[in-house]
C-alpha cells in the first residue's frame, strides 16, 4: 500500500510540475481560461534591460503558433501575461515603455490610437510592485482587457488597437527580441 501511495504522489507531482513553466523567478501556468476560452502557453521569456530582469512574459493562445504576424492580426481571444520580477518596474517606467512600444509598433503613427493609448496607460497608474501580474487580454467581441492581479482594470475597443498592442512584443521592432522569440516558442 505504501508503494502505491508513493507511486501516486510521484505521478501527481510530475503532472503538477508540468502544469507550470519557470521563467527566471516567475512561474507561469501552462494553461489558463479567460471568458470561458481555454488557452495554452505558446511560449515565454524574460524582458531584460541591460543586465536586469524586469518581467517574465508569457503568450497564451487557443492553439500554438510561431507566426507573429498572424497572431497580431488574429481576431481571437489571447493573453499576454506580464509577471513583474523587479523593483525597477514602476508606474512611470511602465507608461514610458508603453509610449515607446506603441511608437515602435506603429512606426510613429500613434495619431489614430492616441486617446486609447492614454486610456491604456492609465491602467498602470497605481503603484506597481514586484510580484504584480498583469494579464493583457484580447477578448474577441469585447476588445483589449487589462487585469492586474486578477482584477479587471479596463477595456479598450478596436482591432486596430489590439494589433498595435500585441505588436509591442511581437512586431517587427519588439520591446525585446529575445522575449519575442520566447513567446513565439522559437528560442
Amino acid at each position: 500500500m505504501k508503494n502505491v501511495m508513493l507511486a501516486l504522489v510521484a505521478i501527481f507531482s510530475v503532472g503538477f510540475a508540468n502544469a507550470q513553466t519557470q521563467v527566471g523567478d516567475a512561474t507561469l501556468p501552462n494553461q489558463m481560461t479567460i471568458e470561458g476560452i481555454d488557452l495554452v502557453l505558446n511560449g515565454a521569456g524574460m524582458r531584460e534591460k541591460v543586465v536586469f530582469d524586469l518581467y517574465a512574459g508569457g503568450l497564451y493562445l487557443q492553439s500554438k503558433s510561431s507566426d507573429a504576424k498572424s497572431i497580431i492580426n488574429a481576431d481571437e481571444t489571447m493573453v499576454m501575461k506580464l509577471d513583474i520580477v523587479s523593483k525597477l518596474v514602476s508606474s512611470s517606467k511602465m507608461t514610458d515603455a508603453v509610449d515607446e512600444g506603441f511608437e515602435a509598433a506603429t512606426n510613429d503613427n500613434i495619431g489614430p490610437l492616441a486617446d486609447r493609448i492614454e486610456k491604456f496607460k492609465s491602467f498602470f497608474s497605481e503603484k506597481i510592485v514586484k510580484t504584480n501580474v498583469f494579464d493583457i487580454a484580447y477578448i474577441k467581441g469585447v476588445g483589449s482587457v487589462v487585469y492586474k492581479n486578477g482584477t479587471k482594470i479596463g477595456v479598450i475597443e478596436g482591432m486596430d488597437f489590439k494589433k498595435a498592442l500585441f505588436a509591442i512584443w511581437l512586431g517587427e521592432d519588439p520591446a525585446d527580441e529575445d522575449l519575442k522569440e520566447g513567446m513565439l516558442g522559437i528560442d
